[in-house]
């Protein structure tokens, strides 16, 4: 299980960041043999009250704010 886990931000998508800013989330995909694509990404300094959260459907190529 991988929920939480540090995100890079290798792909230079989301806005900057230190490290250890963002965590992930899979995004389960019913019927799919692996993680699959789908993560939710947020930000902040408590991972339990982040100051933003993004969505990605494509394995962090782009992003969607679903929250502020």
């Amino acid at each position: 299980d991988k929920a939480g886990s540090v995100s890079a931000n290798a792909e230079r998508v989301l806005p900057d960041a230190r490290r250890g800013h963002y965590r992930e989330y899979t995004v389960i995909t019913r019927g799919a043999a692996d993680r699959g694509a789908r993560r939710i990404v947020c930000g902040g300094i408590a991972p339990t009250r982040p100051e933003a959260c993004y969505y990605t459907g494509d394995h962090y190529a782009s992003f969607s704010r679903i929250t502020q």
